[in-house]
């Protein structure tokens, strides 16, 4: 990291507007829509890579704003760093230097006992690929965050069969994963990352195994539930079509961040 590397532009993404809705392309969602969603800060994110005694950056002094329900798409070429920005706010990995604030606490700060507990609590992941336990039913698999965090068995499975009935699955709770189709793999995902009312979502193209029907089918559930539950939804995506739907597209080059249009 050089001293002389300009400060980078931090991107915004305004607090949601009274008077508009989500779902068609560049509106926001209503802010009485989004209670529950997380406001989330990065400061001068850097992640440096070693490999064969050179220093790779990969992230290059990142600042972001996410308001709270917040919808938000990040686009670019393959290694710009997008999967990598994602994983780090997603706590699943550390940044070389530079701040993650999740409502003013700073999560880079954390231990990694703690850090682990905030993230099964407060942060929803859905990947390309699923990664469902094979040899549990839906049901199940979307019970798993709920008993790892500890909590009442039937709170959990009232919570799991809830949301799997709000994605269309309600005649699909007692299939293992081998039994369902792409698109329904998809939405028991979907319904795991959402089971404990995260306040930040994060999809990692989310619909990139999918056929383009079944595609736009997760595309507008992801929508609909942003516009429901009101949490922050991030996605990185190679879909021109669903990041032109969200309230602000942003794209990685060289790994920083530009808001798409400025």
């Amino acid at each position: 990291m050089s001293a002389l590397t300009p400060p980078t532009p931090v991107a915004t993404v305004p607090v949601p507007m009274a008077n508009r809705k989500a779902g068609a392309a560049g509106t926001e969602p209503d802010a009485s829509d989004a209670p529950g969603g997380a406001r989330v800060l990065v400061r001068d994110l850097w992640k440096v890579f070693e490999h064969g005694g050179r220093s790779i950056e990969v992230l290059r002094g990142i600042n972001l704003d996410l308001a709270p329900g917040a919808l938000v798409s990040v686009v670019g070429a393959s290694g710009v760093g997008k999967s990598t920005l994602l994983h780090l706010l997603g706590t699943l990995d550390v940044p070389t230097s530079g701040q993650i604030l999740f409502d003013g606490a700073n999560v880079t700060d954390m231990s990694p006992a703690k850090l682990a507990s905030f993230r099964n609590r407060e942060i929803g992941f859905v990947f390309q690929f699923h990664h469902l336990l094979p040899e549990f039913t839906a049901l199940e698999n979307v019970m798993m965050p709920g008993l790892i965090a500890r909590r009442p068995r039937k709170d959990c499975r009232d919570r799991a069969e809830a949301i799997l009935v709000r994605v269309g699955l309600q005649d699909r709770l007692r299939h293992r994963p081998g039994e369902l189709s792409g698109g329904e793999q998809q939405r028991v995902a979907l319904a795991r990352a959402l089971v404990l009312s995260p306040r930040l979502l994060l999809g990692d193209e989310p619909t990139g195994n999918l056929d383009t029907r079944t595609g736009r089918a997760i595309h507008d559930l992801f929508f609909e539930l942003n516009r429901e539950l009101g949490m922050t939804l991030l996605l990185v995506t190679h879909n021109d079509e669903l990041a032109g739907r969200a309230f602000r597209k942003l794209r990685m080059v060289d790994g920083r961040i530009q808001e798409e249009g400025a």
